[in-house]
């Protein structure tokens, strides 16, 4: 990758992970800006921000320790204590930074609330190109360094964009970075599923003790905002078919209380086999449909989709590009792209849609091992 040429204080492959520095958060407010005002007047927007936060000389300061995590992708502030992520901002939604001494102030563009068409004429009398900013305040004896770190961010997640989409810095008309970073908004169809509580549930299931539950279990697949495991196959007549509470797609977050997140699949098998005994299964688990969706944003053919597909199965990703902005898998099998069914499409023709699709681009995905076991590829192991 081109941006270990980018100068600043981290290294440029640690910003693509990302960064922590401490600070003492001292408060957020709000402005009314114009859209693109000059240098002077953010600066000038940024000590209003801080005259607004910092206490009078001579009275005690509210502050909360934090850590800022800095990433070509997004910047996050951290409560120091619990590691909640207090604010999460994606990085093209930060305007400006500014270091006053030992203050950073971090300047974000609110989303515009959709207005209704009702109040359009209300607002239309309303001076034009105006938007909020949310300023953040801190305080870190590395002001200067925290500022010119997520000027770097800004600087090597341009050099990722142009690596990961194949494109030289020549071949972009002016603004077109700006306006395809406007259309990239992180599609997650999970983040949004796993949002809705009415999706997440504890679920009771009786048995015999010495019976097994009767399920196939299969991993989420590298890329999933909650890796555990997924439930690929109910054994006819076992006792998680009869209960009538489980489905082929369904994740389990949690077994009797003991978390299966971010644990091996061999791990969670022996969880789920060391339940032979027991008469009551109490799960936790968040009820999705077999098939995940991914939108990939393409605004032109000269944008590389950045994943490799081997019969049909996403094999790689190239982080940071529009594939994975769109909630593409490794390790799932593509089933349809633009609402076309491609499980009996050969290889070839497969990488011809792909290379010739343009815009939004639907694709329906699951994992392999579940697509194998129920097209009777491979046999369940149940548990």
């Amino acid at each position: 990758m081109e941006g270990s040429e980018m100068p600043g204080p981290c290294d440029p492959e640690d910003l693509l992970d990302g960064v922590i520095f401490g600070a003492k958060y001292l408060g957020s407010t709000q402005l009314q800006s114009e859209k693109n005002p000059s240098t002077n007047a953010r600066m000038a927007q940024a000590q209003e921000a801080v005259d607004r936060i910092k206490a009078p000389e001579g009275e005690s300061q509210p502050m909360t320790g934090v850590d800022l995590f800095i990433s070509t992708q997004r910047i996050k502030v951290l409560s120091a204590d619990t590691q909640e992520a207090m604010m999460d901002h994606a990085l093209q939604m930060i305007s400006y930074i500014a270091d006053i001494g030992s203050i950073v102030v971090l300047m974000a563009r609110r989303k515009p609330a959709s207005r209704k068409s009702a109040d359009s004429t209300a607002s239309s009398a309303a001076p034009p190109k105006k938007c909020w900013m949310i300023c953040h305040v801190f305080s870190s004896e590395d002001a200067q360094i925290i500022a010119q770190a997520i000027g770097q961010a800004f600087g090597v997640a341009y050099q990722q964009f142009l690596y990961a989409n194949g494109i030289k810095a020549s071949d972009l008309r002016p603004g077109e970075y700006s306006d395809y970073l406007g259309t990239q908004e992180l599609y997650n169809g999970d983040l949004v599923h796993f949002s809705r509580s009415e999706n997440i549930r504890e679920v009771c299931i009786s048995k015999k003790p010495g019976e097994i539950l009767g399920v196939a279990i299969v991993e989420s697949g590298w890329g999933s905002i909650l890796p555990t495991v997924v439930v690929a196959n109910l054994l006819h007549g076992g006792p998680a078919e009869r209960s009538g509470e489980l489905s082929i797609g369904d994740r389990i977050m949690s077994v009797n209380g003991t978390s299966l997140v971010g644990l091996p699949i061999a791990t969670c098998q022996s969880i789920i086999r060391d339940l032979k005994n027991l008469s009551i299964i109490k799960l936790s688990i968040v009820h999705c449909p077999p098939v995940t969706s991914a939108i990939i944003k393409r605004p032109d053919p000269k944008y590389q989709l950045g994943f490799s597909v081997e019969d049909g199965i996403i094999c790689s990703l190239m982080r940071g590009g529009i594939a994975e902005r769109g909630g593409i898998r490794v390790g799932h099998r593509i089933i349809e792209i633009n609402g076309q069914s491609v499980v009996a499409t050969p290889h070839e023709k497969i990488i011809q849609i792909l290379s010739s699709a343009v815009g939004e681009i639907h694709l329906k995905t699951m994992p392999t091992s579940t697509y194998r076991l129920l097209t009777g590829l491979d046999q369940p192991v149940f548990l």
